[in-house]
């Protein structure tokens, strides 16, 4: 299936080779290792192994050394790439840029200095982004974690849980409210290192799938965080998470495109070796419908996600695209994996094939970044708000 856009430029051609040939030859092959919720490798090689082909930091401004590479549409590139090999180790390995995203759009110079460059080079840390609590997930604005001022900084109280990178994550932008019962207005971004006093990050959580993304909650109590670790502006944490929801949802879109596009290509293989009542299982329609429908999906998903990306990096407010490339490419990642099961009938249940994983790892991109309910609140509002 050639999936690639004709009007890419030689380097991103090179980019797409590197990043299928790594997925391929380092993630494929692992892929099975890495997906349990207590027992797997130590990703950290897996990550430096990365990092000498600079793929954890790709997307991060060469000054604080980083790839330099800031347009969203080759950002998909990548991101499509990756999650072809695998989604949950793709998604873990690239994590490092949601928290460097918002430190470059809230912090200032000397902050971006500072915490920027451990995410780069050869070998990286891991960090995590500590936004959900078990009272607000999809309402940002509701958390209630508190920052109060004390004498030269902030102490934040509060827990969060569903912290992607949290049992292996050195660095954490936790965002809390100095201003309890304003919303959004008092949300504001702190950095909370892993040896601080007053954390305490919880026993990895058991997940349906993407376990190779270790996740756990957050408990603050009393954590005290220096003036120079608050990253922008009291009440500026709310805008700063907004303003980077576009472009990320966009490259998560990418992402379920990618893990589509593993499943269409798994199936159609499998069917035309497979064979029942003396033909291959592709002759059927039964079969053969099915694997279209679940092509046709993943397509379309890669064109808005596609679209999206080339408005934003235009410079256009991409709320809606963004938000329907989302939605499309996280359902159609569903379809797939669930259309490459039943195409696989029994084997598609055993974990001796990726079928189950890939059906298992696809429903979070309906959940996280917004969950497909709230794409459509977005898109709807888009729409009508005239």
């Amino acid at each position: 299936m050639d999936h690639r856009p004709l009007d890419l430029t030689d380097e991103q051609r090179a980019l797409v080779e590197v990043c299928h040939d790594f997925a391929e030859r380092e993630l494929r092959p692992v892929a099975r290792l890495y997906d349990s919720d207590h027992d797997h490798p130590d990703p950290r090689p897996l990550l430096y192994r990365a990092a000498e082909l600079g793929l954890p930091s790709y997307s991060l401004p060469a000054e604080y050394g980083g790839g330099g590479i800031d347009d969203v549409f080759t950002a998909c590139l990548v991101s499509e790439e990756l999650s072809w090999g695998d989604d949950a180790l793709s998604s873990l390995l690239c994590s490092g840029s949601f928290f460097a995203h918002t430190i470059i759009a809230l912090g200032d110079e000397e902050q971006r200095r500072r915490f920027v460059p451990p995410l780069c080079g050869p070998t990286p840390v891991f960090a995590a982004l500590a936004t959900t609590e078990p009272g607000a997930g999809s309402d940002a604005a509701a958390i209630t974690t508190h920052a109060r001022r004390v004498d030269g900084g902030y102490e934040l109280t509060g827990q969060k849980t569903w912290i992607s990178n949290a049992p292996i994550a050195d660095l954490f932008i936790v965002f809390a409210t100095v201003a309890p019962g304003t919303r959004s207005r008092g949300v504001t971004a702190f950095v909370v290192e892993r040896d601080d006093a007053g954390l305490t990050v919880g026993p990895p959580m058991a997940k349906l799938g993407q376990r190779a993304i270790p996740t756990a909650e957050l408990f603050l109590q009393n954590c005290f965080v220096a003036d120079d670790r608050r990253i922008g502006e009291e009440g500026q944490g709310f805008y700063g998470l907004m303003e980077t929801f576009d472009a990320a949802r966009i490259t998560l879109a990418a992402s379920a495109v990618g893990a589509g596009r593993a499943a269409v290509e798994y199936a159609i293989a499998y069917a035309r070796e497979r064979q029942a009542f003396g033909r291959p299982i592709a002759d059927y329609q039964a079969v053969s419908f099915r694997i279209a429908d679940a092509a046709m999906k993943v397509d379309q998903a890669r064109l808005l996600t596609h679209h999206a990306a080339r408005l934003c990096d235009a410079g256009r407010r991409v709320a809606k695209e963004a938000a329907m490339a989302k939605l499309a490419a996280s359902e159609a990642a569903s379809f797939a994996a669930d259309a490459c099961v039943k195409t696989l009938g029994g084997y598609g249940y055993s974990p001796e094939y990726p079928a189950e994983k890939w059906l298992r790892d696809s429903k979070l991109h309906e959940l996280w970044e917004g969950t497909s309910d709230i794409m459509r609140l977005i898109v709807s509002r888009e729409l009508l708000k005239g």
